[in-house]
């Protein structure tokens, strides 16, 4: 009996992967993965939904005992107006403090680096993936 072929699902928007840094694996040798929330505005949000995101510039760093995310571009809203986001601000990430201060930790010796891997939608929020 032949087997039905199972149709193309949609796209979940609530879980889709936004953007990718292909090179960050090849670039860096990846020692630690995390998976931390992002803090964003509205406008974000919604530009992100479109798909108007590039993280190949991104890089984290720790200031004041909290996770900043610098350098990743997400494209102003179209249908925004005077509230609309800068494009490259730096941005929050939310991670527990005891992951927070192990990455403080190596990122103050010599050779250590903390970059972005993806970024992607988890049940409706914003999540980053990023590697030590």
């Amino acid at each position: 009996m032949a087997q039905k072929k199972k149709k193309d699902a949609k796209k979940d928007p609530n879980n889709a992967i936004i953007a990718q840094n292909k090179k960050a694996r090849h670039n860096y040798n990846i020692v630690d993965t995390y998976e931390a929330g992002i803090v964003l505005l509205g406008t974000e949000v919604k530009s992100l939904r479109d798909g108007g995101a590039s993280i190949v510039d991104g890089f984290c760093q720790v200031t004041d005992n909290e996770l900043w995310l610098e350098g990743i571009h997400i494209a102003e809203y179209g249908y925004g107006t005077w509230t609309n986001h800068a494009a490259r601000r730096r941005r929050k990430l939310l991670l527990h403090r005891s992951e927070i201060n192990k990455l403080a930790q190596k990122l103050k010796e010599t050779g250590y680096t903390v970059v972005p891997l993806k970024l992607y939608f988890s049940n409706g929020r914003a999540k980053v993936e990023i590697a030590l």
